[in-house]
């Protein structure tokens, strides 16, 4: 399925890797999140090379629904409560920061995106408590957050929490324009990182440093990643003649929607769940009508679909790939906000690679433990991924390459699925996502 983004936008192709080269820093995934720790690198008077299996902005990136906020559903109350309130000040500080930067950098190198401000509100149709909890505590951290009564979505509402100067853009208009004095190296598969030598199928970079970007992290020890992590699949409708709403919009409700205008058309998101757990009912049939519900003279043009990495306490992992790996870096769990966590990501590498430290170090480390943020999703993940481990001994079986968990056909995906880690197949067992790193074997 393609994206709209993907559908309207062409990135000029790049040449895939020659050969033996060598670096500073390498970059593995040319992602938002890839591209921009690059572009600052370089700022930084870094030599860069980033590695793509694919194309430029052909994973997440592509999918997403570009919404660049700090509003990150209910999260500030959730880490107050969980973490504290100067760590939680300090999440919500940085990615105002990363929305007011991506504003910066637009205007400055007069980049071409479909760029927006954009007020950007959580909403719930069946009761305020807990809004006006948020908005209470995003406003106290420092937050543009209020409490609103009205919006202009098409139903009524009890309340939404308001976040102003927050913005959306065509993500690869974006990548394309950034990504344009950057070494990248398409088509070039990482097969394997060996200290400071990261050996692709077409050869070998040797690197001072090196960025994991990847989306998943593909190098299970050290860092162990895949314990620490599962990943999410929600999605999309793009539906034409649907007047502006004045705003990008997210319900809280269970089995609410996503709202958000592009250039004449709306973006409908629905659905959260976690990969290779399929549900009882087609999430596209559910989301067409209520289109047709909320909408009736509208058409919808596409659906696709979106895979997130998310974390178990909620807060990315930013920095040092591991305490045994110190030249290793890494980008991953951004959840459903990976426009604002990866300018995040970004800014932070780039001065830690460069010898730098930020006040933000603390809260995104990959090191940190959080034991009250994440017990319970821990017990979850685990369980989850003992099932899945557990139906892989069975003969017979599909298994993941990753790990040997057992796969789920997505039969409205048509795809072949991890439910441990989230691994993705096409029918005939071509990888199309990661952390697993080889396809199935050809599957009838």
């Amino acid at each position: 399925m393609k994206s709209i983004w993907m559908d309207t936008t062409m990135i000029p192709r790049r040449n895939s890797l020659t050969g033996n080269k060598r670096t500073e820093v390498v970059i593995i995934g040319a992602g938002m999140a890839g591209v921009l720790t690059a572009f600052y690198l370089q700022r930084h008077g870094v030599h860069v090379v980033i590695l793509e299996a694919n194309r430029i902005g052909s994973g997440q990136s592509g999918f997403t629904t570009a919404k660049i906020t700090s509003q990150h559903n209910l999260i500030y109350q959730k880490l107050e409560k969980s973490v504290g309130k100067d760590h939680a000040r300090l999440y919500g500080k940085a990615n105002q920061l990363a929305v007011e930067e991506y504003g910066k950098l637009i205007t400055r190198n007069s980049i071409q995106c479909h760029y927006e401000k954009k007020d950007a509100y959580l909403y719930s149709v069946q009761e305020s408590k807990k809004l006006l909890k948020e908005a209470e505590i995003a406003k106290e951290l420092g937050l543009p957050a209020s409490f609103v009564q009205e919006t202009n979505l098409p139903f009524s509402v009890c309340g939404a929490v308001r976040f102003t100067g927050q913005a959306q853009f065509n993500p690869l208009e974006f990548l394309k324009e950034i990504s344009s004095g950057i070494t990248i190296y398409e088509r070039t598969k990482v097969i394997k990182v060996h200290g400071h030598d990261v050996i692709t199928d077409r050869g070998v970079i040797k690197a001072e440093k090196i960025v994991f970007a990847s989306h998943y992290p593909f190098v299970n020890i050290p860092g162990f990643y895949f314990a620490k992590m599962y990943q999410e699949k929600s999605y999309v409708l793009e539906l034409d003649s649907v007047d502006d709403l004045g705003g990008m919009y997210l319900g809280v409700d269970k089995k609410a929607y996503s709202l958000r205008n592009y250039d004449g058309r709306l973006l409908l998101g629905y659905g959260s769940h976690r990969t290779g757990k399929v549900p009882d009912t087609d999430p596209f049939i559910t989301m067409r009508h209520t289109a047709e519900h909320l909408f009736p003279k509208s058409k919808i043009l596409r659906g696709w679909t979106a895979q997130d990495c998310m974390t178990l306490d909620g807060i990315p992992y930013i920095g040092t790939y591991s305490a045994f790996r110190p030249d290793w870096y890494v980008a991953t769990g951004f959840g459903k906000w990976g426009m604002s966590s990866s300018m995040v990501a970004a800014k932070m590498l780039s001065l830690q690679i460069t010898g730098k430290r930020t006040p933000y170090d603390s809260v995104f480390s990959p090191q940190r433990h959080h034991i009250k943020a994440s017990a319970l999703r821990a017990a979850e993940h685990g369980l989850e991924s003992v099932k899945g481990l557990s139906a892989g001994i069975r003969p017979g079986v599909v298994n993941c390459p990753h790990l040997g968990c057992r796969m789920i056909w997505n039969q409205y995906d048509k795809r072949w699925e991890c439910p441990c880690h989230g691994s993705g197949f096409e029918i005939n067992g071509k990888i199309c996502a990661g952390p697993a790193q080889r396809s199935l074997p050809f599957i009838d």
